[in-house]
């Protein structure tokens, strides 16, 4: 057990909860038709797409992910509406003592991009993490062209902190990202959940 794991966290139709076991056949389903949506962001894999993400391919990724939640490295989450799973949003990198700082990655299903499913989760994962998770930073590194990506943390009042030259090895090259952050003092009074509901709100 570690400060803000396990976890289930719910907003409306939207929930994020640890992955199971019988998690992989849709986990599956749901990578292999979103290649098109998902590759081109995600570092390449020494075997096809469809391979790797398989439902034998989501047991051995499950493995690893406990294991680095059990150590307290990681919280990852599978995203779900409507009790479905359609996506995933990792808390990795968890640094505790001084800097009490994690990065934060995530993936949608195509099929119900748009309808404020991934601003959602983020919102209620960073009110998590400043709450029970006892976090005092949140970072996302987003490719510049990721437009919908940037617009999720841009919704959620996450800053532009930082451009990283080369950052990370995705899909076969060495890509420059964005970095964005938030940190505890950022946080309105009721959340970052209250805060991005209530900006919605009034764009309605």
């Amino acid at each position: 057990m570690t400060p803000g794991w396990p976890a289930t966290l719910t907003h409306d139709r939207v929930t994020l909860r640890p992955y199971l076991r019988t998690d992989a056949a849709t986990w599956s389903e749901v990578r292999v038709a979103n290649e098109g949506w998902l590759a081109h962001w995600e570092p390449l894999s020494a075997v096809s797409w469809r391979q790797a993400n398989s439902p034998a391919g989501f047991k051995a990724l499950l493995r690893d992910l406990r294991k680095s939640a059990k150590v307290g490295v990681s919280w990852p989450f599978a995203i779900c509406y409507d009790g479905k799973l359609v996506g995933g949003m990792t808390v990795g990198n968890i640094v505790r003592r001084a800097l009490c700082s994690a990065h934060v990655g995530y993936w949608i299903d195509e099929r119900v991009a748009g309808l404020g499913i991934t601003p959602t989760a983020l919102a209620l994962v960073c009110d998590h993490a400043f709450t029970a998770g006892a976090l005092h930073r949140i970072e996302v590194n987003i490719q510049p062209h990721n437009g919908p990506s940037r617009r999720v943390v841009e919704k959620l009042g996450f800053r532009e902190e930082a451009q990283y030259k080369s950052y990370l090895y995705i899909n076969g090259e060495w890509r420059d990202h964005v970095g964005y952050a938030m940190t505890v003092e950022d946080v309105a009074v009721g959340g970052v959940l209250a805060r991005y509901l209530a900006r919605r709100a009034e764009a309605a």
